[in-house]
């Protein structure tokens, strides 16, 4: 007798056939099988998170003509956040499709700093800005001293968390989140506590996982805040 399509899929993808029977047949709640599962769902939305996260936020400032509300501030920390796994890449000499993806997001952020200084006016600023980051790039990916690459690794995380804090206090001084997209907030929280699943699973209660946990707060609080004020806005319009 052959296998429901939902059974082939979840077997081919998500987890072995022993677990398909322990969870889903007899209902055990096999831990084993439970972490397995856990583990393969936190990889699909770290994937996510980085794959197309920053693409709803780049889209959304293109299609309505602004970048309100962004912090240029916050950005340019996801900027050097999203820098220095490239440059450990370059420096070490990954193949190119071991750090394809980090690339993508990196020039995804960079077209995102752009839009921000293209919006307030200042064009030229951008160009030139992309020109001089480009350079940047190259050169610590084909010259930096191997301390240097190293301490841009271990800062990358507090980068991104210094990056949520201060768009989440300028949401809160604006009253709105302007043009941030909740779908890329969604993304991003998502991959968050993917992140922290793993690190939880890999290290234990470690500096590293405490990281990650905080980033994965601040990211629910950009989320919380966005899904408020668009609450808000939606309420105050109905009754006007």
């Amino acid at each position: 007798m052959s296998s429901s399509p939902v059974k082939e899929f979840l077997v081919t993808y998500l987890m072995p056939e022993k677990c398909y029977e322990e969870l889903l047949v007899h209902f055990h709640l096999h831990v084993p099988c439970l972490k397995f599962v856990l583990n393969k769902f936190a990889g699909f939305w770290i994937l996510l998170d980085i794959l197309l996260a920053q693409l709803p936020q780049l889209l959304k400032i293109l299609w309505r003509g602004s970048a309100e509300g962004l912090s240029l501030a916050s950005v340019l920390l996801q900027l050097y956040a999203f820098s220095c796994p490239v440059v450990y890449a370059m420096a070490n000499n990954f193949p190119l499709f071991a750090w394809a993806e980090r690339f993508l997001t990196l020039a995804q952020t960079a077209s995102i700093v752009f839009l921000v200084l293209h919006y307030r006016g200042e064009t030229l600023t951008g160009m030139l800005f992309l020109s001089a980051y480009s350079c940047v790039i190259f050169l610590l990916g084909s010259c930096a001293a191997a301390a240097v690459i190293s301490s841009m690794q271990t800062s990358s995380l507090a980068a991104l968390i210094a990056s949520k804090a201060l768009q989440a206090g300028t949401n809160y001084c604006n009253g709105h989140t302007g043009q941030l997209s909740t779908l890329s907030l969604l993304l991003t929280w998502a991959g968050s506590l993917g992140v922290c699943f793993t690190s939880l699973q890999e290290t234990g209660g470690s500096f590293a996982t405490l990281s990650h946990t905080l980033s994965a707060c601040l990211s629910c609080v950009l989320l919380g805040q966005a899904l408020w004020y668009k609450r808000s806005t939606t309420t105050k319009a109905k009754r006007e």
